[in-house]
């Protein structure tokens, strides 16, 4: 879900000019419905092994740095 609404946000909200609370409304609307009239699943990318091999390294970068 949270992949979803990354996907609403980055396509949608940030590129979107809204000069009223209603045209917001009628874009997140029109949105919603062709979403729903053309469902696409997410595709991963990346396999959950190399996924878990950059986080591993991030970690490890970042062990001892105080954070």
């Amino acid at each position: 879900m949270e992949r979803w609404f990354a996907e609403f946000t980055q396509k949608k909200l940030k590129r979107g000019v809204h000069r009223s609370v209603q045209a917001l409304e009628r874009d997140i609307r029109g949105w919603l419905a062709d979403w729903n009239d053309n469902p696409r699943p997410f595709v991963w990318t990346k396999t959950a092994d190399e996924i878990l091999d950059k986080v591993a390294a991030y970690c490890r970068r970042i062990s001892g740095s105080g954070h």
